[in-house]
């Protein structure tokens, strides 16, 4: 046991009781006998020197510091879950890569591509989760990220897709109107609150002062839902909603598009060798960029 760490069947014992409520219950889960389990937490507490339950009226109920240390230990018991069974399965049949990605990015750009590589990689299953901001490979169990920026992570190896290209204004065509488009609602990305100043400028107009007041949202799909409802007009990257300018689904309110040198890349982690599968991945989507830019 590591000096200060409670050993992990008092930290089951105690996030069980904490959610079923019941010593009784909790040891029903947990395959213990009731007494088992009140010592389990018993003992938790004199270690802690905390109190963490309380009894109410023959009911157990969690303190404040009780409350906050079982949504914590919840977190981190789910997560050694999440990586024993990756563990497993990168064990089983085949290969296996965990890819991080943008939301929106992934679903218009990245899923048609790995339908082709799996395909051709059927033994190579790719599993993704989203992340939104920059993280460190060695705090996550990521094998590769795809992610947006001005260059590569530090300490991390890999290539760029493709330039993000430009943001252009896009509203619903119901919204548009000749001479008056500067009075509709901004809507924002959370993520990058200066655009809209930057748009402005670039483009040599004068920002109203209601231009930063509109809402934020975290990701793009999230805003272009919002276009689409007529909630506003938003800054979009031209990749994305091309083809909805092209059939007519959306509108550039006004036609200036602003350049922006950042791009989308995929990465892995320098402190540990890359799998052969990662290697392919990273193969299969310069040469899928390359053809089809």
């Amino acid at each position: 046991m590591r000096q200060g760490v409670p050993s992990l069947g008092a930290l089951q014992a105690f996030e069980a009781t904490a959610r079923l409520g019941t010593f009784s219950r909790a040891a029903e889960e947990l395959s213990l006998t009731h007494s088992a389990v009140y010592r389990q937490v018993s003992g938790l507490e004199q270690r802690l020197g905390v109190t963490l339950l309380t009894r109410v009226r023959r009911r157990l109920v969690l303190t404040a510091a009780g409350r906050d240390y079982a949504a914590r230990i919840r977190h981190h018991l789910e997560q050694i879950g999440k990586d024993t069974f990756s563990l497993i399965a990168r064990a089983g049949v085949g290969r296996n890569i965990h890819l991080a990605v943008l939301p929106t990015l992934s679903t218009v750009w990245l899923m048609p591509r790995l339908a082709r590589f799996a395909q051709c990689y059927p033994d190579i299953t790719v599993s993704l989760s989203v992340r939104t901001t920059p993280f460190q490979f060695g705090d996550h169990p990521f094998d590769a990220a795809i992610y947006h920026g001005r260059q590569l992570w530090p300490q991390t190896e890999g290539i760029k897709l493709f330039d993000e290209g430009e943001l252009v204004p896009v509203c619903s065509p119901h919204l548009a109107v000749d001479g008056s488009w500067q009075k509709l609602v901004h809507l924002h990305m959370s993520t990058r609150p200066g655009s809209w100043l930057h748009w402005y400028r670039s483009a040599g107009l004068e920002p109203d002062l209601r231009v930063s007041s509109g809402p934020r949202y975290e990701l793009f799909s999230l805003l272009l839902a919002a276009v689409q409802a007529g909630m506003g007009m938003a800054l979009m990257p031209r990749f994305l909603i091309q083809t909805a300018l092209e059939q007519g689904e959306l509108l550039m309110p006004f036609p200036h598009a602003m350049p922006v040198s950042e791009a989308y890349f995929f990465s892995y982690p320098t402190a540990n060798q890359p799998s052969e599968a990662v290697l392919l991945l990273e193969q299969w989507l310069l040469d899928q960029e390359k053809e089809n830019p």
